[in-house]
């Protein structure tokens, strides 16, 4: 399983340098690089029966030669059939060839994504096959993989189906107990299905066994660090200081009644007898921060360094100047330091020698606060913001930088607090439940595409009144195959609508660290009025001047991410907006998307999306940026996550040290997960 990739017949460097794009340097990690979703050739279905954004297989039969039209960017090859006075309309980007490859007279099968447009049912880019080829395909299940440019999915197929047939079999890790309890297939069986299952039934369970164990291993571990955690005498113990209500008194609010509950957690923590583990959960613009900031400021003035990581550059200067100003606006003398990844090596140097004889009290930084060169003078508390995206590992190699700091992490990623209580094992549980008094509710709704150049004349008023406006796009660059408006294209066609004076830029996440730092600054700064983008901005910055966030195919984004996207808008005075335009108009994603038009309250949002989500929805909507696991998904599959910490907290009560000999290979199994980096468990 450690074995290189290149262990494998016909991977060579070029290919293994391809399989690193996306993450598998080993053969334990290919076989762990799990299908996305799996093709299911069914039966033709009949003309009047196809529905719209499925994928369906169609019986065709072939009157006349197929069309090519050349446009600046495509040549179009299109056939026209009919069925009974219905008609479908097949689409080819660059494919010219076909022209000569249908021969009329003939029927054909062809498979593809149903859409509506102009009121006409459209495939596009389908496949093609004899009615004996498709005979053959009918009923089976193909792996469909994630790629990137030049790795194709029968490339990964190929190498996993090698993988597979040359590896020696796993020995049993799961107790027999667990197993049996919990109707979980036997591992080896579970690996070879879940990237070739011969049915549905057993791919059902094979996943199954696999996200048991992801979450059953992840918890583990967890609980081990919680145990560990618990022992650890408070050496950095806070007493509260004065100079905490100094601050309180200057701000020109009042802390809301969950604010000064969750400061009240904290400073019990600070000054307690043990080290404080604590998340604090709060939706965006409950005043994380600010609690954030107090703690910060208690640990300071009783001799200790704080440090804060932030998951942006943007996020971590920006945090770091508004910190600052909060200091000296309450006349308190604190010494804020920045240190982030694209400072130059002369600015880095000054900011470690500033970090190490301790004149920076307070450090704001991205993850360059982990690196080996940071060394802190008497570090006693860390504060983590989105602490899902940086990882239980990197978390703790931070906290490593002190002798057993206090540990704060912040998140606004709405969870259920059943599940939190499971995720964030090693943590105790603050929530901000209450939003500022003097926040306006955001206003939201959701439309179809037809109402976009409605949505455009309402964004241009916004920005006549001086404000800004955020798109966010599903894809980065074009694909004919995919209709999803798409981030570099989109800002063409939304410059061509809109004004020449409004100044429009894109964002994405294959651009560079430093070219998104300068779009992300000049939208920040005003510069810029409209921010064309993919999800990247989700924890980005703070633009309280930014008033609206219009969403497109916000069919494809799970509900939670997309109440973190709103959340970039609604942070000032003036009153915001947040459009969904929907690509698909399905009684189901009216229903998912209306929960977002309905609530501006993320806890509900989360609670809602779990009830809508039931077992069925395997390979649907994944919860970005949420302690992403390689399989499992904690809404989907809430239950098996349950299941698991009730497992793993009946085997720590019987072994707590697992020093059985019965559990050798979990230990094994156990060690391995421990040994990455980034605190994600890989099977």
């Amino acid at each position: 399983m450690d074995s290189p990739i290149t262990s494998i017949k016909g991977i060579g460097e070029k290919t293994a340098m391809l399989f690193h794009r996306v993450g598998v340097h080993t053969v334990g990690e290919l076989l762990s690089y799990y299908p996305r979703t799996y093709d299911i050739y069914e039966e033709p279905v009949t003309f009047a029966n196809l529905k719209t954004d499925e994928i369906q297989a169609v019986t065709g039969f072939l009157k006349k030669v197929p069309s090519v039209t050349k446009t600046k960017r495509y040549a179009v090859t299109t056939v026209v059939l009919e069925e009974f006075g219905e008609y479908l309309h097949l689409t080819w980007f660059n494919m010219p060839f076909l022209k000569n490859t249908f021969i009329p007279g003939n029927t054909y099968i062809f498979r593809g994504r149903v859409q509506k447009k102009k009121g006409r049912l459209v495939m596009e880019q389908p496949e093609y096959f004899t009615p004996e080829a498709y005979g053959e395909k009918l009923n089976t299940m193909q792996p469909i993989y994630g790629l990137t440019a030049g790795l194709s999915n029968k490339t990964v197929a190929k190498a996993v189906k090698q993988a597979l047939d040359g590896r020696n079999l796993n020995l049993e890790y799961l107790p027999e107990e667990i197993r049996m309890n919990q109707e979980l297939a036997e591992y080896n069986f579970a690996l070879q299905t879940i990237h070739f299952p011969v049915k549905w039934e057993d791919l059902l369970l094979a996943r199954k066994r696999l996200v048991f164990d992801e979450f059953f291993l992840f918890i583990l571990a967890l609980r081990q660090m919680r145990e560990a955690a618990e022992v650890r005498k408070n050496e950095c113990p806070c007493k509260p200081v004065k100079e905490t209500e100094q601050l309180l008194s200057s701000l020109p609010y009042e802390l809301t009644g969950a604010q000064k509950r969750v400061w009240r957690e904290l400073l019990e923590d600070l000054s307690g007898e043990g080290v404080m583990s604590r998340l604090i959960q709060g939706d965006v613009g409950s005043g994380k921060t600010v609690v954030a900031l107090l703690a910060l400021v208690c640990a300071v003035y009783n001799g200790y360094q704080g440090a804060l990581m932030a998951p942006t550059e943007v996020l971590a200067r920006q945090h770091g100047q508004s910190i600052q100003e909060m200091l000296d606006q309450a006349g308190l003398s604190v010494r804020v330091v920045v240190l982030t990844g694209s400072m130059s090596a002369k600015e880095k140097r000054t900011a470690y020698e500033q970090i190490e004889n301790g004149q920076a009290e307070i450090v704001v930084g991205t993850h360059a606060l982990i690196q080996n060169q940071v060394h802190f003078q008497r570090l006693g508390l860390v504060v983590t913001d989105e602490q899902h995206r940086f990882g239980v590992r990197q978390r703790e190699t931070l906290a490593d930088k002190g002798m057993f700091p206090h540990v704060l992490v912040m998140s606004a990623t709405p969870i259920p607090r059943t599940l939190a209580i499971i995720l964030y094992g090693d943590l105790d549980i603050s929530v901000l439940d209450e939003l500022p008094a003097n926040r306006l509710p955001i206003k939201n709704c959701v439309v179809d595409e037809s109402y976009r150049p409605a949505a455009y004349r309402f964004m241009e008023k916004e920005i006549d009144k001086g404000r800004q406006v955020y798109v966010i796009c599903a894809m980065v660059e074009d694909n004919p195959e995919l209709e999803l408006e798409n981030v570099v294209d989109y800002t063409e066609k939304l410059k061509a609508a809109m004004k020449p004076s409004v100044a429009i830029a894109y964002l994405h996440g294959k651009m560079k660290a430093s070219e998104k730092n300068e779009i992300m600054e000049r939208f920040a700064s005003g510069e810029l009025q409209v921010l064309v983008s993919t999800t990247v901005v989700e924890v980005g910055v703070n633009v309280p001047n930014a008033t609206v966030m219009m969403v497109e195919n916000a069919e494809r984004f799970g509900l939670a991410q997309l109440h973190q996207l709103r959340g970039r808008v609604g942070r000032g005075k003036h009153q915001s907006y947040c459009i969904f335009v929907s690509g698909n108009d399905s009684p189901d994603t009216k229903k998912r998307l209306e929960i977002l038009g309905k609530s501006n309250d993320g806890f509900y949002i989360a609670s809602q999306d779990l009830k809508l989500r039931g077992p069925g929805d395997l390979f649907g909507i994944r919860q970005s940026g949420l302690l992403e696991f390689k399989i499992g998904d904690v809404f989907t599959d809430a239950g098996i996550l349950k299941a698991a910490s009730e497992e793993a907290a009946r085997l720590l009560e019987e072994d707590p040290a697992l020093s059985g000999e019965e559990h050798r290979e979990l230990r094994k199994r156990l060690d391995a997960c421990r040994m990455l980096g980034d605190g994600k468990v890989s099977l």
